[in-house]
């Protein structure tokens, strides 16, 4: 018996060393390590029909149904990633720019990523459209000038779409009206039914405000400090005597507009690379709606996203195209749509720093995150924060900068406290960056947003000459 006893535990060694030794043998076995990690938080969120809408609907037609809690699997080649302890719901990818992975877990799951939507949205009008597209503001008129007393008998129709016109855009059609000789206008002012101004989603309301601002008898204080500023960040300041004003006898009216006018002239917005920085940036959600509609809205910018960049259609769906309500994207999906843009950026010559915020550096988002020690500066990427969707939503994805070269990461939390979330973020890249050398700044030298924004021009019909770059 003890003979029989022995001999089984001797053929136990043997079959452990043999194993051993066959998989010492395996130089090319993979960095990266399996470990098991018991979530005491829900897993996967199921939907019994799909959450793109054309409709562009802020909430999905059935009510998420829970899934019971899954044992998850953390892939790293650090065991010290392995680890930090990953609150809520999460899921999260860290690759290398030539593709090897860092660290992942539940890289298929589907998760809210807040406003980590307007990545894609901002993709896919520069893809689409060209960063150097802008919006136009077209001035007409189906009146005459009376040159000896400076009025126009007629009427001033305004048609264009320009998310980002304001204040400053209306003085300077006063003051592009007062170049051409105009002073009063007998007749109405009419605008297009998309005219905004000053982010107003009503048009009525965006016309009054157009009508006041271009007189300086009513125009507020605010628009008269944004026209200084705005001359100042153009470097116009000096070159514009006297304030600009046009006085109209009528009133507004928000109509189309006919087909026998005389074009005056066209106020073109900053190309829109600027106004894509400034969108994500402050992680703005009216230009970032009014971007997507460019494409027919959140399904259009789905749909655009999928094609592009290789996804598949069950591991990117959108509600919003500002990342509002609830939306659903992977974290393997949002991974391929960075290294999608990231070489769109490139075709032109560009970065993500060109687009989006960088950490401690830029006005924003992420001017108060990664700005301490030697950080500033290492981390370019969109955050999203949802308070109470999905129980609390925080996310953060992007590049960063390291001692031996650059990383892209999507990092999804869900189902938590979001200033618990942004801390883990904050930490987990610090590690992350620790692995590889510690945080270089990526030689960013920031242009600020207002300076951007003030890249207007006008041009004219009848020659090809341009004012205001």
């Amino acid at each position: 018996m003890k003979n029989s006893l022995s001999s089984k535990l001797l053929w136990i060694s043997l079959v452990v060393v043999t194993a051993c030794i066959a998989g010492s043998g395996q130089t090319s076995a993979p960095l990266l390590q399996d470990i098991k990690v018991y979530s005491a938080t829900p897993g996967p969120v199921a939907t019994a029909t799909p959450l793109v809408r054309k409709t562009g609907a802020a909430t999905p037609s059935a009510a998420p149904v829970v899934v019971p809690p899954t044992i998850s699997s953390v892939r790293t080649m650090f065991p010290a990633l392995a680890e930090v302890a990953i609150p809520g719901y999460s899921g999260i990818i860290v690759e290398t720019l030539d593709g090897r992975t860092v660290i992942e877990s539940n890289p298929g799951f589907m998760f809210n990523p807040a406003s980590n939507v307007k990545t894609g949205t901002s993709y896919s009008v520069l893809k689409a459209f060209g960063p150097e597209f802008r919006f136009a503001t077209n001035v007409y008129t189906d009146g005459a000038l009376d040159q000896a007393t400076g009025n126009l008998i007629g009427n001033i129709y305004v048609s264009g779409k320009d998310p980002i016109f304001g204040y400053e855009h209306a003085v300077a059609i006063a003051h592009e009206l007062n170049r051409a000789g105009v002073k009063t206008i007998s007749g109405n002012l009419f605008v297009t039914d998309n005219f905004a101004m000053n982010y107003s989603g009503s048009s009525l309301k965006s016309a009054q405000e157009l009508l006041a601002t271009l007189n300086a008898s009513t125009r507020s204080a605010n628009a008269t400090r944004n026209w200084l500023t705005y001359l100042q960040n153009s470097g116009k300041f000096g070159t514009v005597i006297g304030m600009p004003s046009v006085a109209f006898a009528g009133t507004v009216y928000v109509q189309g507009i006919p087909s026998n006018l005389h074009h005056i002239f066209t106020h073109e917005s900053a190309p829109l690379r600027e106004i894509v920085k400034a969108t994500m940036c402050y992680s703005n959600n009216f230009l970032s709606e009014r971007l997507g509609d460019m494409l027919g809205g959140p399904y259009g910018v789905a749909q655009f996203v999928r094609l592009n960049a290789g996804i598949p259609a069950n591991e990117y769906s959108l509600a919003s195209s500002s990342g509002l309500g609830y939306n659903r994207v992977t974290p393997n999906a949002m991974m391929k749509l960075l290294r999608a843009f990231r070489i769109e950026l490139a075709r032109h010559k560009m970065t993500f720093a060109d687009v989006m915020p960088v950490a401690g550096v830029d006005r924003g988002t992420l001017e108060n995150r990664f700005d301490n020690d030697f950080a500033p500066g290492s981390l370019v990427g969109k955050t999203g924060t949802l308070g109470n969707t999905d129980a609390g939503v925080s996310s953060l994805t992007g590049e960063i900068n390291t001692n031996r070269g650059k990383l892209l990461f999507v990092i999804f939390n869900q189902r938590g406290n979001v200033s618990r979330f942004r801390s883990f973020q904050n930490y987990f890249v610090s590690v992350i960056q620790g692995q590889f050398g510690g945080p270089v700044s990526l030689g960013y030298q920031p242009t600020s947003l207002d300076v951007r924004l003030a890249r207007s021009r006008v041009t004219y019909p009848s020659h090809k000459s341009r004012r205001g770059e």
